[in-house]
C-alpha cells in the first residue's frame, strides 16, 4: 500500500510564517533545508541560541495565535513576511532584528512575554523535537479531523511539512519505529506529535475559531502528524510515492 505527497511546506521563522515549496532535497539527520531556521526567542527565554532550546523559550502560536496567519517567502538569509494585519515586510533575521521586532509587536498579546531577539543555531533547525525532525501528515487523518468539526479546515493549521494522500486514517502511527520511503528519501518514524492550542487558530484570520483538541481526544489521544528523521538522503516532489518498508 501507498501513498503519494500532496503538500510539502516549510517555516523559515518558528511560529512564524509558511512557505509553500513544490520540491526539497533532505539529508540525513538535518532538518528540512530552510525550515525553522530562526526563532523569536521572548523576554522570559532561557536560551542563549548557542544550541537547540525547547519551544516555551518562543513566540509561537499557542500562546499568540495572530502568529499563525504569517506566510512567508525565502530568499536566502533573507525572509518576507505578510499577514493580513500588516503591511509586508522584507528584512534578515540575521541583522534587522528591530525592524522585525517592531512589526510583529502588535500581533503579540499583552499579558504575554513579549518578543526580545531572533535565535539560529548554526546546522540545527529550531524544531519543536529535541532531534532534527521532519513532520508527515496525513490528509486522511485531516479530513477526518474536518468531518468531525462539521465544515472545512485549513490542513496548515497542523505545521506539517510533508504531506501525503492515499492512506487509511491515522495509518502514520502505525509507522512508528519503522522506515518510509518518500521520493528519493528514506526517514525512519520517531513519534507521534503532540498538538496545541496553536492549531485552533485559523491560518487566515488568526483567530482561534475551531476545537481541534477536542476533536483529536474524541479518538482518546491529542496527535497528529509524525515526527520522522531522515536517515537516507534525497529528492521529494509532489506527487511522489510514500510507501513503507
Amino acid at each position: 500500500m501507498s501513498g503519494q505527497v500532496s503538500a510539502i511546506w516549510r517555516h523559515p521563522i518558528k511560529s512564524h510564517g509558511r512557505e509553500a515549496l513544490t520540491e526539497i532535497t533532505v539529508l540525513p539527520g538535518q532538518t528540512m533545508p530552510g525550515d525553522r531556521v530562526w526563532a523569536v526567542a521572548h523576554e522570559a527565554a532561557k536560551t542563549d541560541g548557542s544550541e537547540w532550546a525547547p519551544c516555551v523559550n518562543f513566540s509561537r502560536g499557542a500562546k499568540a495565535p495572530k502568529l499563525m496567519a504569517i506566510s512567508a517567502e525565502s530568499h536566502g538569509d533573507s525572509v518576507t513576511l505578510r499577514h493580513p494585519d500588516r503591511p509586508d515586510l522584507s528584512f534578515a533575521p540575521d541583522t534587522q532584528q528591530d525592524i522585525f521586532l517592531e512589526w510583529v509587536k502588535p500581533l503579540m498579546p499583552a499579558d504575554r512575554a513579549a518578543s526580545v531577539r531572533i535565535v539560529r543555531v548554526p546546522g540545527r533547525g529550531m524544531t519543536d523535537s529535541d532531534f532534527p525532525s521532519i513532520s508527515l501528515c496525513n490528509m486522511a487523518s485531516h479530513r477526518a479531523v474536518e468531518q468531525k468539526l462539521g465544515g472545512e479546515l485549513s490542513p496548515i493549521r497542523w505545521r506539517g511539512n510533508i504531506w501525503f494522500d492515499g492512506l487509511p486514517l491515522w495509518e502514520e502511527f502505525d509507522w512508528l519505529g519503522r522506515e518510509v520511503q518518500i521520493g528519493q528519501a528514506v526517514f525512519h518514524v520517531r513519534e507521534r506529535i503532540t498538538r496545541c492550542l496553536a492549531t485552533t487558530a485559523n491560518p487566515d484570520t488568526g483567530e482561534r475559531d475551531a476545537d481541534t483538541l477536542g476533536a483529536l481526544n474524541s479518538w482518546d489521544h491529542q496527535d497528529f502528524g509524525v515526527y520522522a528523521e531522515v536517515i537516507r538522503g534525497g529528492e521529494i516532489r509532489i506527487d511522489d510515492k510514500v510507501q513503507l518498508l
